[in-house]
């Protein structure tokens, strides 16, 4: 009899301990992905060291972008969407995978980094450049595209900046479309014929869950700012403005 309730107690001891170390082990667990989702978000916005590399504005050359190409090659351009959290660099690698997760010093950075399509000319020259960015849930890097099928938030965001070395480009917003990650049409900057994005705005017109009249012609040069659509796993979200220099 007492031995029965010897090993009851020591089943109920044993029982106990498994359950305090899963509990443990499940604290642990959820700390620790509270703390890598906290990181993967405080790196996704741009820091100290990456802001004083930002172009002060105007009209003339951006020599604070050479000294981060000084740094990164591969970087291109700054990008800035008035009034949301898109401003950082752009970068542009041998593929279209190299700056998925690498940042713009090119260490390993899950948020990854805004980068230009690898087939695209990186002084922003072709009819049609298409920029990529992951879509983050707290509004960094991309996040803020997806916002832009809403009507109100379309319409209240019109305008951007694009900075390169030795020029600076205004961007006046004209459409956002829903996609898949295989639209040719949209996916494939190099097939627009030369000096001429007729037919890209002819889709993009049929297309539009948003847009707005500016008076895009075929010769002028066209950006698409790309990410993931929330809800769907091969969904895309692009907003598609027009370039226009500034000096």
């Amino acid at each position: 009899m007492h031995t029965a309730a010897n090993l009851a107690r020591t089943g109920d001891r044993l029982v106990s301990i498994f359950a305090a170390a899963l509990i443990l082990l499940m604290l642990l667990y959820g700390g620790y992905s509270l703390w890598d989702t906290a990181m993967v978000f405080s790196g996704a916005f741009l820091s100290d060291d990456l802001l004083q590399f930002k172009p002060a504005g105007g009209t003339g050359a951006n020599p604070t972008l050479a000294e981060l190409q000084a740094i990164n090659p591969d970087v291109c351009a700054w990008l800035t969407i008035d009034d949301t959290h898109i401003d950082y660099p752009v970068v542009i690698g041998e593929d279209d995978l190299e700056y998925v997760n690498k940042d713009v010093y090119g260490d390993f950075a899950l948020s990854g980094s805004i980068f230009l399509d690898s087939d695209s000319a990186r002084d922003f020259s072709d009819p049609y450049t298409l920029v990529y960015g992951h879509h983050m849930d707290n509004g960094a890097m991309f996040g803020d595209i997806v916002e832009f099928v809403n009507t109100a938030y379309f319409e209240t965001h019109p305008t951007g900046t694009l900075y390169l070395p030795e020029a600076t480009y205004g961007i006046e917003i004209f459409a956002c479309v829903q996609v898949d990650a295989y639209d040719g049409m949209i996916y494939d900057p190099k097939g627009q014929p030369p000096g001429d994005v007729s037919e890209l705005l002819n889709y993009v017109d049929d297309i539009a869950v948003q847009s707005r009249y500016i008076g895009v012609t075929p010769q002028d040069q066209v950006i698409g700012l790309s990410t993931c659509a929330e809800a769907e796993t091969n969904g895309r979200v692009v907003v598609f403005g027009r370039l226009e220099r500034m000096s």
